[in-house]
Protein backbone atom coordinates (compact mmCIF):
# COMPACT_ATOMS: atom_id res chain seq x y z
CA UNK A 1 0.00 0.00 0.00
CA UNK A 2 0.94 3.27 -0.93
CA UNK A 3 2.04 5.54 1.77
CA UNK A 4 0.94 8.79 2.94
CA UNK A 5 1.81 11.38 5.21
CA UNK A 6 -1.62 12.66 5.56
CA UNK A 7 -4.75 10.55 6.12
CA UNK A 8 -7.84 11.54 7.03
CA UNK A 9 -10.51 9.67 8.51
CA UNK A 10 -14.41 9.98 7.96
CA UNK A 11 -16.43 7.38 9.53
CA UNK A 12 -19.72 9.47 8.68
CA UNK A 13 -19.74 10.92 6.04
CA UNK A 14 -22.64 13.08 3.44
CA UNK A 15 -23.90 13.44 0.09
CA UNK A 16 -24.22 17.42 0.64
CA UNK A 17 -26.88 19.03 -1.30
CA UNK A 18 -27.19 22.25 -1.44
CA UNK A 19 -30.25 24.90 -2.79
CA UNK A 20 -31.99 28.08 -3.03
CA UNK A 21 -35.28 29.09 -2.57
CA UNK A 22 -37.19 32.61 -2.19
CA UNK A 23 -39.39 32.44 0.58
CA UNK A 24 -40.35 29.89 3.33
CA UNK A 25 -44.00 29.24 3.62
CA UNK A 26 -45.19 26.53 6.08
CA UNK A 27 -47.40 23.50 4.17
CA UNK A 28 -46.97 25.24 0.53
CA UNK A 29 -44.92 23.80 -2.48
CA UNK A 30 -41.28 25.48 -1.75
CA UNK A 31 -39.87 25.24 -5.51
CA UNK A 32 -35.90 25.30 -5.20
CA UNK A 33 -33.24 25.73 -7.89
CA UNK A 34 -30.88 22.57 -9.01
CA UNK A 35 -29.03 21.58 -6.30
CA UNK A 36 -25.48 21.44 -6.08
CA UNK A 37 -24.06 18.34 -4.90
CA UNK A 38 -20.69 17.77 -2.73
CA UNK A 39 -18.80 15.14 -0.71
CA UNK A 40 -19.28 16.07 3.11
CA UNK A 41 -17.99 15.30 6.20
CA UNK A 42 -15.10 16.38 8.56
CA UNK A 43 -12.21 14.07 7.04
CA UNK A 44 -13.53 14.71 3.25
CA UNK A 45 -13.79 18.43 3.91
CA UNK A 46 -10.39 18.19 5.44
CA UNK A 47 -8.58 16.24 2.56
CA UNK A 48 -10.15 18.99 0.38
CA UNK A 49 -8.76 21.83 1.80
CA UNK A 50 -5.02 20.30 1.47
CA UNK A 51 -6.06 19.39 -2.35
CA UNK A 52 -6.83 22.97 -2.58
CA UNK A 53 -3.33 24.26 -0.71
CA UNK A 54 -1.56 21.66 -3.06
CA UNK A 55 -0.74 19.39 -0.50
CA UNK A 56 -1.60 15.29 -0.98
CA UNK A 57 -3.41 13.11 1.79
CA UNK A 58 -5.26 9.55 1.66
CA UNK A 59 -8.98 10.16 2.02
CA UNK A 60 -10.36 6.84 4.33
CA UNK A 61 -14.11 7.00 4.57
CA UNK A 62 -17.05 4.57 4.43
CA UNK A 63 -19.22 4.56 1.76
CA UNK A 64 -22.95 2.48 1.30
CA UNK A 65 -25.52 2.35 -1.32
CA UNK A 66 -26.03 4.72 -4.42
CA UNK A 67 -25.07 8.10 -2.14
CA UNK A 68 -21.65 6.15 -1.05
CA UNK A 69 -21.39 5.67 -4.90
CA UNK A 70 -21.71 9.49 -5.69
CA UNK A 71 -19.82 10.43 -2.82
CA UNK A 72 -16.58 8.59 -3.98
CA UNK A 73 -16.93 10.54 -7.72
CA UNK A 74 -17.02 13.44 -5.80
CA UNK A 75 -13.58 13.21 -3.94
CA UNK A 76 -11.76 11.54 -6.87
CA UNK A 77 -13.15 14.64 -8.85
CA UNK A 78 -10.68 16.58 -6.70
CA UNK A 79 -7.64 14.47 -7.50
CA UNK A 80 -7.40 13.18 -3.79
CA UNK A 81 -6.58 9.52 -3.57
CA UNK A 82 -9.23 7.61 -1.35
CA UNK A 83 -9.65 4.16 0.89
CA UNK A 84 -13.51 3.31 1.14
CA UNK A 85 -15.03 0.90 4.23
CA UNK A 86 -18.21 -0.56 2.13
CA UNK A 87 -21.06 -0.87 4.63
CA UNK A 88 -24.45 -2.60 4.09
CA UNK A 89 -26.31 0.79 5.23
CA UNK A 90 -26.42 3.60 2.84
CA UNK A 91 -24.35 7.08 2.85
CA UNK A 92 -26.67 9.53 4.98
CA UNK A 93 -27.40 13.29 3.10
CA UNK A 94 -28.03 16.37 4.21
CA UNK A 95 -29.38 19.09 2.80
CA UNK A 96 -28.46 22.95 3.10
CA UNK A 97 -31.24 25.46 1.80
CA UNK A 98 -30.70 29.02 1.29
CA UNK A 99 -33.76 31.91 1.76
CA UNK A 100 -33.14 34.42 -1.32
CA UNK A 101 -35.68 37.15 0.01
CA UNK A 102 -34.10 37.03 3.97
CA UNK A 103 -30.57 35.30 3.09
CA UNK A 104 -31.24 32.84 5.79
CA UNK A 105 -29.53 29.39 5.36
CA UNK A 106 -31.07 26.44 6.59
CA UNK A 107 -29.25 22.90 7.65
CA UNK A 108 -30.64 19.85 7.58
CA UNK A 109 -28.45 17.18 8.92
CA UNK A 110 -29.68 13.50 9.03
CA UNK A 111 -27.95 10.88 11.81
CA UNK A 112 -25.77 8.83 10.05
CA UNK A 113 -27.15 4.86 9.93
CA UNK A 114 -25.51 2.10 11.93
CA UNK A 115 -22.00 0.82 11.44
CA UNK A 116 -21.55 -3.29 11.94
CA UNK A 117 -18.67 -4.52 13.93
CA UNK A 118 -16.47 -5.91 11.27
CA UNK A 119 -17.26 -2.49 9.15
CA UNK A 120 -15.35 -0.77 12.56
CA UNK A 121 -12.76 -3.39 12.94
CA UNK A 122 -11.86 -3.10 9.16
CA UNK A 123 -11.48 0.88 9.74
CA UNK A 124 -8.91 -0.11 12.66
CA UNK A 125 -7.35 -2.39 10.59
CA UNK A 126 -6.73 0.07 7.67
CA UNK A 127 -4.97 3.00 10.24
CA UNK A 128 -3.29 0.30 11.80
CA UNK A 129 -1.70 -0.52 8.34
CA UNK A 130 -1.00 2.94 7.16
CA UNK A 131 1.04 4.66 9.88
CA UNK A 132 0.72 7.99 8.39
CA UNK A 133 2.66 11.03 10.06
CA UNK A 134 -0.11 12.79 10.46
CA UNK A 135 -3.83 11.09 11.03
CA UNK A 136 -6.91 14.14 11.00
CA UNK A 137 -10.18 12.22 13.03
CA UNK A 138 -12.70 14.14 11.97
CA UNK A 139 -16.79 14.20 12.44
CA UNK A 140 -19.42 13.05 14.28
CA UNK A 141 -19.63 9.51 14.94
CA UNK A 142 -22.15 6.85 13.71
CA UNK A 143 -25.06 4.84 15.36
CA UNK A 144 -23.37 1.66 16.75
CA UNK A 145 -19.89 3.27 17.31
CA UNK A 146 -19.32 4.17 20.72
CA UNK A 147 -18.06 7.04 21.84
CA UNK A 148 -14.74 5.96 22.97
CA UNK A 149 -14.18 5.69 19.35
CA UNK A 150 -11.64 7.96 18.29
CA UNK A 151 -10.00 7.25 21.79
CA UNK A 152 -9.30 3.86 20.45
CA UNK A 153 -8.28 5.87 17.19
CA UNK A 154 -5.80 7.80 19.29
CA UNK A 155 -4.30 5.06 21.25
CA UNK A 156 -3.32 3.55 18.07
CA UNK A 157 -1.98 6.99 16.55
CA UNK A 158 0.16 6.92 19.93
CA UNK A 159 1.53 3.22 19.20
CA UNK A 160 2.75 3.53 15.56
CA UNK A 161 4.44 7.19 16.29
CA UNK A 162 1.27 9.11 14.17
CA UNK A 163 -0.08 12.72 15.17
CA UNK A 164 -3.72 12.62 15.55
CA UNK A 165 -5.50 15.65 15.45
CA UNK A 166 -8.85 16.02 16.14
CA UNK A 167 -12.18 17.57 15.78
CA UNK A 168 -15.35 16.64 16.87
CA UNK A 169 -17.54 17.23 20.05
CA UNK A 170 -19.58 15.67 22.63
CA UNK A 171 -18.57 12.78 24.82
CA UNK A 172 -16.65 11.59 21.55
CA UNK A 173 -14.10 14.99 22.21
CA UNK A 174 -14.17 14.23 25.69
CA UNK A 175 -12.92 11.00 25.62
CA UNK A 176 -10.43 11.02 22.72
CA UNK A 177 -9.00 13.52 24.98
CA UNK A 178 -8.19 11.21 28.11
CA UNK A 179 -6.36 9.49 25.75
CA UNK A 180 -4.56 12.76 24.52
CA UNK A 181 -4.04 14.33 20.74
CA UNK A 182 -1.31 16.19 19.05
CA UNK A 183 -3.87 19.08 18.28
CA UNK A 184 -7.62 19.59 19.20
CA UNK A 185 -9.39 22.67 17.52
CA UNK A 186 -12.37 22.95 19.98
CA UNK A 187 -14.62 26.38 19.65
CA UNK A 188 -15.02 28.31 22.64
CA UNK A 189 -18.15 27.01 23.94
CA UNK A 190 -16.64 23.28 23.73
CA UNK A 191 -13.39 24.45 25.28
CA UNK A 192 -15.83 25.73 28.64
CA UNK A 193 -17.52 22.29 28.83
CA UNK A 194 -14.17 20.73 28.64
CA UNK A 195 -12.45 22.63 31.57
CA UNK A 196 -16.12 22.67 33.25
CA UNK A 197 -17.19 26.11 33.05
CA UNK A 198 -20.37 27.81 31.68
CA UNK A 199 -18.40 30.01 29.67
CA UNK A 200 -15.10 31.38 28.78
CA UNK A 201 -14.87 35.66 28.53
CA UNK A 202 -11.64 36.17 25.55
CA UNK A 203 -8.80 37.28 28.33
CA UNK A 204 -9.87 33.66 29.61
CA UNK A 205 -9.45 31.16 26.38
CA UNK A 206 -5.80 31.11 26.92
CA UNK A 207 -5.30 29.97 29.96
CA UNK A 208 -8.39 27.60 29.39
CA UNK A 209 -6.48 25.70 26.53
CA UNK A 210 -3.39 25.76 28.75
CA UNK A 211 -5.44 23.45 31.35
CA UNK A 212 -5.79 21.26 28.74
CA UNK A 213 -2.61 20.62 27.99
CA UNK A 214 -1.32 20.82 31.40
CA UNK A 215 -3.81 17.82 31.85
CA UNK A 216 -2.15 16.07 28.46
CA UNK A 217 -5.12 16.19 27.00
CA UNK A 218 -3.21 17.80 23.94
CA UNK A 219 0.12 19.41 22.98
CA UNK A 220 -1.29 21.89 20.51
CA UNK A 221 -4.98 23.46 21.58
CA UNK A 222 -6.55 25.81 18.40
CA UNK A 223 -9.24 27.59 19.73
CA UNK A 224 -11.60 28.39 17.02
CA UNK A 225 -13.82 31.48 17.72
CA UNK A 226 -15.77 32.15 14.67
CA UNK A 227 -15.62 35.37 13.21
CA UNK A 228 -12.85 36.67 15.90
CA UNK A 229 -10.41 34.41 14.94
CA UNK A 230 -8.42 31.84 16.64
CA UNK A 231 -6.30 31.33 19.69
CA UNK A 232 -2.99 28.45 19.13
CA UNK A 233 -1.92 27.74 22.50
CA UNK A 234 1.08 25.02 23.23
CA UNK A 235 2.97 24.72 26.71
CA UNK A 236 5.40 27.53 25.58
CA UNK A 237 3.38 29.51 22.93
CA UNK A 238 0.65 31.32 22.61
CA UNK A 239 -0.97 32.98 19.27
CA UNK A 240 -3.89 35.19 18.38
CA UNK A 241 -4.83 35.30 15.17
CA UNK A 242 -8.03 37.93 14.59
CA UNK A 243 -9.84 36.88 11.26
CA UNK A 244 -10.02 39.56 8.47
CA UNK A 245 -13.22 41.52 7.58
CA UNK A 246 -15.14 39.38 4.54
CA UNK A 247 -19.01 38.88 3.20
CA UNK A 248 -19.93 35.72 4.90
CA UNK A 249 -22.43 33.78 2.45
CA UNK A 250 -22.18 30.24 4.51
CA UNK A 251 -20.39 28.95 7.30
CA UNK A 252 -20.52 25.34 6.30
CA UNK A 253 -17.13 23.50 5.74
CA UNK A 254 -15.67 27.04 7.66
CA UNK A 255 -14.24 24.29 10.28
CA UNK A 256 -12.82 21.89 8.17
CA UNK A 257 -11.15 24.53 6.03
CA UNK A 258 -9.90 25.61 9.28
CA UNK A 259 -8.08 22.22 9.90
CA UNK A 260 -7.00 21.19 6.64
CA UNK A 261 -5.13 24.33 6.26
CA UNK A 262 -3.35 23.85 9.71
CA UNK A 263 -2.92 20.17 8.58
CA UNK A 264 -0.68 21.30 5.56
CA UNK A 265 0.94 23.87 7.17
CA UNK A 266 2.09 21.65 9.37
CA UNK A 267 3.35 18.75 6.89
CA UNK A 268 5.60 21.91 4.85
CA UNK A 269 7.08 22.89 8.55
CA UNK A 270 5.54 26.27 8.90
CA UNK A 271 5.82 28.05 12.01
CA UNK A 272 3.24 27.50 14.43
CA UNK A 273 1.80 31.47 14.07
CA UNK A 274 1.68 30.66 10.38
CA UNK A 275 -0.16 27.08 11.18
CA UNK A 276 -2.75 28.97 12.72
CA UNK A 277 -2.80 32.30 10.01
CA UNK A 278 -3.14 29.32 7.29
CA UNK A 279 -6.14 28.23 9.04
CA UNK A 280 -8.00 31.43 9.66
CA UNK A 281 -7.56 32.40 6.12
CA UNK A 282 -8.98 29.35 4.99
CA UNK A 283 -11.60 29.60 6.96
CA UNK A 284 -12.67 32.98 6.68
CA UNK A 285 -12.11 32.14 2.85
CA UNK A 286 -14.97 29.54 3.04
CA UNK A 287 -17.88 31.55 4.42
CA UNK A 288 -17.14 34.25 1.59
CA UNK A 289 -18.94 30.88 -0.65
CA UNK A 290 -22.68 30.07 -0.89
CA UNK A 291 -24.08 26.39 -0.23
CA UNK A 292 -21.67 23.77 1.03
CA UNK A 293 -18.49 24.89 -1.44
CA UNK A 294 -15.10 25.24 0.59
CA UNK A 295 -12.51 28.14 0.29
CA UNK A 296 -10.98 29.12 -3.22
CA UNK A 297 -7.57 29.30 -3.00
CA UNK A 298 -7.23 33.33 -4.62
CA UNK A 299 -9.25 33.60 -1.72
CA UNK A 300 -6.97 32.26 1.08
CA UNK A 301 -3.96 33.43 -0.32
CA UNK A 302 -5.11 37.04 -0.47
CA UNK A 303 -6.31 36.79 2.92
CA UNK A 304 -3.04 35.08 4.38
CA UNK A 305 -1.25 38.22 2.61
CA UNK A 306 -3.17 40.35 4.23
CA UNK A 307 -2.41 39.14 7.85
CA UNK A 308 1.45 39.51 7.22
Amino acid sequence: MKTFDIVTLTVNPSLDKSTQFTGLVAEQKIRCKTPRYDAGGGGINVSKAISRLGGVSLCVFTSGGSPGIKLEELVQQEGIAIKTIQTQNWTRENLVALDSISNSQYRFCFPGAAISEVEKETIIQILRELKPKYLVASGSLNEGLSTDFYQHIADLAKSSGTKLIVDTSGDALKKVLEEGVYLVKPNIGELAKLIGVERLEMDEVAGAARTLIEKGSAEIVVVSLGSQGAFLVTATQTEFVPAPNVVKKSTVGAGDSMVGAMVWALSQNKSLKEVVQWGVACGSAATMNEGTQLFKLEDAERLFEGMQ
